[in-house]
């Protein structure tokens, strides 16, 4: 025997112990494959006493070739017993034919749901959609629109200070990306911020120290209330349904004037008065106004040439009017329930 038979030799071998590992079910079996092939009376250890009926030259060559099939055996024995604990671990009784079970998929949060349609409304109108720190400055949150140190409006705003010398603070409001936009894009433009505000709020159904809001602002040559007027009865009646009404009424805002509050036709009772609307057939659903001018002033936008309107909104109370949610908390209390059906609603 030459060379040429004892690899053919191997290579059968490989072949048929593959073939046998392959209809190995159980440990018993495996560990007879092993005895066979590679215990101290196997196939392995024969081949090997064999070595010294070939010529002196041969068999460092042969000695390897032998080698390589050992280490070939070893770890297919490795990775088939690996194999057999794993199915021994799950009991006799698996039926791989059976339909495995469908994994929970998750879904967007309902607020973030909300929040991308109305951004995708208002896409459509041309406006681009913003983001900016929820770690502002005094200067961001405040003076730069319009409120500064002593100004009385700070009293609508509870704020959470985080360093009063550097001035610090989670921002109450969204309105500071308007301001780092301004700086950053000259009119016109049209933009959409959201983002998560802070306030120093008791919680309750209708108060969350946490919450969103939506930012919208139009600056360019010529625009007026009526611009305003149009587009957010167009966002209302997209987002809400074609039937509402939309009212808006005197209010005050420091970075508006003039400014509105807007309400529309109650979603509940159709207008017709009832407890979620206090009886006025109403709900207040946005804060709006023409941007002031000194807010224009703090930017560094031309006032002769340039006017623009701005408005804002909380994502979790305009989701509450339009499904009928009734406590602002459910958003925050992580209720896979809630959370499911209000994400398959939407």
């Amino acid at each position: 025997m030459d060379e040429s038979d004892i690899l053919k030799e191997l290579e059968t071998i490989k072949k048929v112990a593959e073939e046998e590992l392959a209809s190995v079910k159980d440990a018993s079996d495996l560990e007879k494959w092993s005895v066979k092939y590679l215990g101290r009376k196997g196939v392995l250890l024969s081949l090997t006493r064999r070595i010294p009926e070939f010529p002196v030259s041969q068999r460092p060559l042969i000695g390897s070739h032998i080698n390589r099939l050992k280490t070939f055996l070893i770890e297919a024995h490795d990775k088939k017993s690996a194999s057999v604990i794993q199915f021994a671990s799950r009991g006799p009784d698996l039926n791989f034919t059976l339909p495995g079970i469908k994994p929970e998929i998750a879904h967007y949060h309902p607020i973030t749901i909300v929040a991308r349609r109305i951004c995708r409304i208002f896409r459509a109108l041309g406006f681009g959609v913003h983001i900016g720190p929820e770690i502002e400055t005094d200067y961001y949150n405040f003076e730069a629109l319009n409120t500064p140190s002593d100004h009385p409006a700070r009293d609508m705003w509870d704020t959470f200070h985080l360093d009063t010398e550097s001035g610090l603070l989670l921002r109450t409001h969204t309105s500071p990306i308007q301001v780092r936009t301004m700086e950053k894009i000259k009119p016109p433009l049209r933009i959409v911020a959201f983002g998560k505000c802070f306030r120093r709020d008791a919680p309750d159904a209708s108060h969350s120290p946490a919450f969103h809001q939506i930012e919208g602002l139009m600056v360019d040559e010529g625009i007026s209330f009526a611009h305003l007027k149009g587009v957010l009865v167009y966002f209302l009646k997209s987002f809400f349904g074609e039937d509402i009404k939309v009212r808006f009424l005197p209010s005050y805002f420091p970075f508006t004037e003039p400014s509105a509050e807007i309400s529309i036709s109650c979603v509940i009772c159709k207008g017709r008065g009832c407890s979620t609307c206090a009886g006025t057939g109403w709900l207040e659903v946005l804060g709006a106004g023409m941007v002031h001018p000194e807010v224009f002033r703090a930017v560094g936008i031309d006032l002769q040439d340039m006017t623009g309107f701005a408005f804002g909104a909380g994502v979790e109370r305009i989701a509450m009017l339009k499904f009928g949610i009734d406590d602002i908390r459910e958003f925050f209390f992580n209720d896979e329930r809630f959370l499911s059906q209000i994400g398959h609603v939407l």
